[in-house]
């Protein structure tokens, strides 16, 4: 029995803002759509919290702090078998400033 290793693409999109996350997630989708992809996604990813105490006054009242929060939201989408106008129209994507992306192919 032999497995043939399928052509992916797999996109992971990092915000701090799920909003921005979700726009971009569609985009791609839809530009995967659009060329007659099988696009497999978003698949949400659990949200990492960051928690920094801070004391309030740095001389008096030690048991005086605030906490202060960053949550990263995480998503990953599959693009099965992409054509090379596929590829060019996902590399001519708008997409907001806020989202880190990284594409392994």
């Amino acid at each position: 029995m032999t497995l043939s290793k399928q052509n992916r693409i797999r996109i992971k999109l990092k915000a701090y803002d799920s909003h921005l996350l979700t726009k971009s997630c569609e985009t791609i989708i839809h530009t995967a759509d659009i060329n007659n992809t099988k696009v497999v996604g978003p698949i949400p990813i659990p949200t990492k919290r960051k928690i920094y105490c801070v004391l309030r006054s740095p001389h008096v009242d030690k048991d005086s702090r605030e906490h202060f929060e960053i949550k990263s939201h995480t998503k990953i989408i599959y693009i099965h078998d992409p054509s090379s106008q596929t590829i060019d129209s996902l590399m001519k994507l708008n997409i907001p400033a806020g989202v880190d992306i990284e594409i392994k192919l």
